[in-house]
């Protein structure tokens, strides 16, 4: 199996105290900004990914987000290069940039830079977005899923064209050649997180894209992503592997479960109560209303499943400590034994040969993270690195 770790990277300051009821204000002024705190978020995670490569992880996610404390990857392409020049071996996982949004020839320039800024260590992610990113850019949801599909087909045709012409509905391109081309041919890896819209699992398995099959680590969405998958790669002639799957896992090595629930768990808090929903509409009613999903976006999912991506707000910001600690019971905390022997479950379950770990969304101090990042490196990396998975669930 190969390990990657997700880095979130959010404000490395707790802003509970700014909350007007459940919420963050919405926009966040600029007096509440402190660029001190910014310096040191950025060197510290800096710091953690060189950990990551000198004890043998197999990568580091980005991930773009905007206008928000939640994560502060304005642009994971420039956080990408900064990596790069502290590490020799990690991947570089980008997951993603969000294609609606950005013109798609800069960023392929910029991924083939990066490729060769690295040697050839990018994964290309690819993402639509949340509803915050589309409202902050003026782009409506309606097209997000047409813009998602048009930025993708000028990508790709930028990477591996001679010269390449588009005109298409949102961009138009006449005689271009890139320079720097990818070092990685035809193109780097490229792979697309699915949270649960069915229009994205058809256009992986028609391109036959790896995908992280869920947005929380729930079993029975998963397995149903993952059948869906399967049958969208099949009807386009590909097979489904363990190296088409990428699943995520919250983990927390500690001496006892009740001991990661007690250090991890406040933190695990902040995550849901004061960071996920800000600014976003993550009901997927009124991201339907909006069009962002469509009226059949979900009706692959077995009903008993339809909870995991209804995206309740009041079931984040209304968590407490009895909620984790019940979570806790099948998420990886605990020992290393037990985290090593969950996510070897999970993996094996699913049919995934990659494991993407979240260890820090909540801001954690860092050195809890530089903690957990020597722990699980020392006590659970090895046992997952050694483990092949050799089935897949369908």
């Amino acid at each position: 199996m190969r390990v990657f770790v997700f880095d979130l990277l959010p404000y490395g300051e707790h802003l509970d105290h700014l909350k007007e009821g459940n919420e963050l204000p919405w926009p966040l002024p600029k007096r509440h900004f402190k660029a001190e705190v910014a310096v040191r978020t950025y060197e510290e995670h800096l710091e953690a990914w060189q950990t990551l490569d000198e004890l043998g992880y197999d990568g580091v996610g980005f991930n773009e987000h905007h206008t928000s404390p939640y994560g502060l990857m304005n642009s994971p392409n420039i956080m990408a290069a900064s990596a790069a020049q502290r590490t020799r071996r990690l991947k570089l996982l980008i997951y993603g940039n969000l294609l609606p949004l950005h013109d798609p020839l800069r960023l392929a320039e910029e991924l083939a830079m990066l490729d060769c800024l690295s040697n050839g260590r990018i994964v290309s992610g690819f993402a639509r977005g949340i509803p915050r990113e589309h409202n902050v850019y003026r782009v409506p949801l309606r097209d997000s899923r047409a813009r998602f599909e048009e930025a993708w087909e000028i990508v790709r045709r930028a990477w591996t064209e001679e010269v390449f012409s588009y005109a298409g509905r949102f961009w138009s391109y006449d005689n271009v050649a890139i320079w720097p081309r990818p070092v990685q041919q035809p193109h780097p890896p490229v792979w697309v997180p699915v949270t649960g819209s069915k229009e994205t699992i058809e256009w992986a398995g028609r391109h036959d894209v790896p995908i992280t099959p869920g947005l929380v680590p729930t079993r029975g969405l998963r397995e149903d992503i993952i059948r869906y998958y399967a049958k969208c790669l099949a009807q386009h002639g590909h097979r489904l592997t363990p190296e088409h799957l990428i699943i995520q896992a919250s983990a927390y090595v500690a001496d006892s479960k009740a001991q990661a629930v007690r250090e991890a768990g406040p933190y695990t808090l902040y995550f849901n109560q004061t960071l996920f929903s800000h600014g976003n509409v993550s009901d997927s009613g009124l991201q339907r209303d909006a069009g962002y999903l469509s009226s059949t976006s979900f009706d692959y999912v077995r009903p008993e499943n339809l909870h995991a991506v209804s995206g309740d707000r009041e079931r984040f910001r209304g968590m407490t400590m009895a909620d984790v600690e019940r979570d806790a019971e099948q998420m990886a905390w605990g020992t290393a034994d037990e985290v090593t022997e969950r996510i070897i479950s999970a993996a094996d379950h699913a049919g995934a040969s990659t494991v993407l770990v979240n260890m820090n969304r909540g801001a954690m101090p860092q050195e809890m993270f530089m903690e957990q990042i020597q722990r699980f490196g020392s006590k659970v990396l090895p046992a997952l690195q050694a483990h092949q998975v050799t089935r897949t669930l369908v």
